[in-house]
């Protein structure tokens, strides 16, 4: 029995391989899962430019994560992936890995936990489904109005990274203080011993 990839054995005399995708556009396909004919369900069923998807094994090698970490990106909704076999194993395009990167960035390097990433996340999901309806709509009113909600998520979007911002700064002045105390302490026990 081999790796599916998906942390999964595979059955005796089925063979690994990486899976492939179908979406007409190139990019995340949405939408319900459908059987297409290459074995891969996407979720659009969309069948007309291929690409190349990896399972959940080497997208987490890729991605220096764990299969566990993926799953549960999955499982609290911040990761969907774009297909999966038709054994039922989860394919990950190179936007899901993109979408990855982002949460790892998002939690190590500027220190917000999962909710706080789901909200962003939402966040930056709808803007970008913004910017893709103003540049399709040919009424001015439709763009106004689109502007109006883009600018209305950026507005919250900043209000969130405030927050954060606001409690980093309390926690570095508590840090601070507590080094102030500390040297008062050193500068007084050097005294007495002189």
């Amino acid at each position: 029995m081999g790796d599916t990839g998906d942390g999964e054995e595979a059955p005796a005399g089925r063979a690994e391989r990486p899976g492939r995708a179908l979406a007409s556009d190139g990019a995340a396909p949405t939408g319900g899962n459908v059987r297409n004919n290459r074995g891969v369900r996407d979720k659009d069923g969309t069948n007309t430019v291929a690409r190349e998807l990896c399972g959940i094994g080497q997208a987490a090698q890729k991605l220096g994560v764990s299969v566990r970490a993926l799953r549960y990106y999955q499982e609290v909704g911040l990761l969907t992936p774009s297909g999966r076999t038709t054994g039922g194993n989860r394919l990950y395009a190179d936007s899901d890995l993109a979408r990855v990167r982002r949460i790892r960035e998002l939690q190590t390097l500027l220190g917000f936990n999962l909710d706080e990433i789901g909200t962003i996340l939402a966040y930056e999901d709808r803007l970008a489904q913004v910017r893709v309806e103003f540049h399709a709509a040919s009424d001015d009113g439709d763009r106004l109005r689109l502007l109006s909600e883009g600018e209305t998520a950026y507005v919250k979007l900043r209000a969130e990274i405030d927050e954060k911002i606001s409690r980093l700064a309390a926690f570095r002045d508590e840090i601070d203080e507590r080094l102030e105390r500390m040297n008062r302490f050193r500068d007084g026990a050097v005294a007495r011993s002189s």
